[in-house]
């Protein structure tokens, strides 16, 4: 019987998750413009990262997360919410204050952005697909559509971590400058809180599950 309720339990939490989904998509449709996007961003001179396929064995997955993004000392804040399958990704995102922002959806191959005019031509909705990829995707699968650079997962002081190096000169101590560095907070990195910094584009963004 507690195999049963926990079940069912599971299964409301889901179909919740997928009304407010719904809801949150609805929203940012009532006032915004639909683009297709390109699937290839820049990291740093001569590295760029195109974004990679959605992985065969991809679990099922609906995460809540707050997101902050420091930039040039210019602090912006959003509530997220993702939504993965075997087929595609999508992501919601809302301002502090309940404004739809955008709809992200990425297919594999794809990516088609459905954003809020307040965002204007700014916002890049490849670059935050980006860097969820390289925070959540499977190591070889960023190397296969990561040229110029390597990420690897070196040991560090959290529990785990993540680091990006050019590769144009090889060496020890070049793989110790870090282009771009990722570290979590938890082994798992779906629950862990994650901060990513690139320190060339004076960029940090921190992911916390909610």
């Amino acid at each position: 019987m507690a195999q049963i309720h926990n079940t069912m339990t599971d299964s409301v939490k889901r179909g919740k998750r997928f009304c407010i989904l719904i809801c949150l998509a609805l929203l940012v449709s009532a006032c915004s413009q639909t683009l297709q996007r390109q699937t290839c961003v820049a990291l740093a001179k001569g590295v760029s990262y195109c974004l990679a396929p959605i992985p065969s064995d991809s679990q099922v997955r609906s995460v809540t997360q707050q997101v902050a993004i420091n930039v040039n000392n210019s602090r912006h804040e959003l509530l997220s919410q993702l939504e993965l399958d075997r087929e595609q990704l999508t992501l919601v995102g809302l301002a502090p204050l309940g404004q739809a922002l955008f709809t992200l959806v990425f297919d594999g191959e794809n990516l088609n952005s459905q954003q809020s005019m307040l965002l204007g031509d700014e916002f890049k909705a490849e670059y935050l697909l980006a860097l969820i990829q390289l925070i959540y995707w499977p190591l070889e699968d960023v190397n296969a559509h990561l040229q110029g650079a390597r990420l690897t997962s070196p040991e560090c002081d959290a529990p785990r971590c993540r680091k990006i190096y050019a590769t144009g000169n090889d060496t020890k101590e070049n793989q110790q400058e870090s282009l771009l560095m990722i570290r979590f907070d938890k082994r798992d990195p779906w629950q862990a809180e994650v901060e990513l910094t690139i320190p060339q584009a004076k960029f940090e963004l921190k992911i916390t599950p909610v």
